[in-house]
């Protein structure tokens, strides 16, 4: 693949579209999300090929729960499929599985897949794989909120010694850095409670594309749109 200037050193995707893209071929919702599930590798190693150190996918919100329990419930074995599958890729590749989200809340089996995957990569250094699975942006920030209260009363901080860069180091992932791009396929434009916090500066690429066709080249589309922006973080412009 050809070189892309303006470097995405952390890539975030909501991978939006999978039911839709069954739907449109007839196919139950579960078939998308299986084709979905099957396009992350190839979203992994193009992320290698570009050297996207960091890539963080919006695998599963708490909002998802509200779905038919037989979808949530196919969604929790495709994940547990997905680790088996995709370990040996990782290990080969020296990427490190990482999750953010309210992680004691799935299901005991996937949670157990998870955790075990996450220490059997826990030494790699060749890049990170983060999954947001229970994950909401509002909960991570309640969450932070309590365990910086905790600290406080436990007389670890002092509520005068709060400020930004103290409560991101009570977030679920402090060691990653802030998104530098942000994806939304299927064309939707929200960012449905993902990294509400981290993403304050991210620039924003929304993507017609349903999710399991989003490849390569639709990546690349984005990151040479990546490349084309000013990112001013609130500065002036320079000229």
């Amino acid at each position: 693949m050809s070189k892309i200037s303006g470097k995405v050193n952390h890539l975030a995707i909501i991978m939006d579209g999978n039911g839709r893209w069954a739907e449109a071929r007839n196919l139950e919702r579960t078939a998308g999300h299986r084709a979905g599930a099957d396009n992350v590798l190839k979203i992994m190693q193009a992320a290698k090929e570009f050297d996207i150190k960091y890539l963080t996918l919006y695998a599963f919100s708490t909002e998802n729960w509200k779905r038919p329990a037989a979808e949530v419930g196919a969604l929790m074995k495709l994940l547990q499929e997905f680790i088996f599958k995709q370990l040996p890729f990782m290990q080969k590749e020296n990427v490190r599985l990482n999750a953010i989200g309210r992680l004691n809340d799935l299901p005991e089996a996937a949670r157990l897949s998870l955790l075990g995957a996450m220490k059997a990569t826990a030494n790699n250094t060749g890049g990170v794989l983060t999954l947001a699975l229970n994950y909401g942006g509002r909960s991570e920030i309640v969450d932070a909120a309590k365990k910086l209260i905790a600290a406080v009363k436990d007389g670890r901080i002092a509520p005068e010694e709060i400020d930004e860069t103290t409560f991101q180091q009570f977030l679920y992932a402090p060691e990653l850095p802030d998104p530098d791009l942000v994806i939304r396929t299927s064309g939707e434009l929200r960012i449905s409670n993902f990294l509400l916090w981290e993403m304050a500066y991210s620039e924003l690429y929304i993507s017609n594309v349903m999710w399991p066709d989003f490849d390569c080249n639709e990546l690349k589309k984005a990151l040479e749109a990546y490349s084309s922006r000013n990112r001013r973080f609130g500065g002036i412009e320079k000229k």
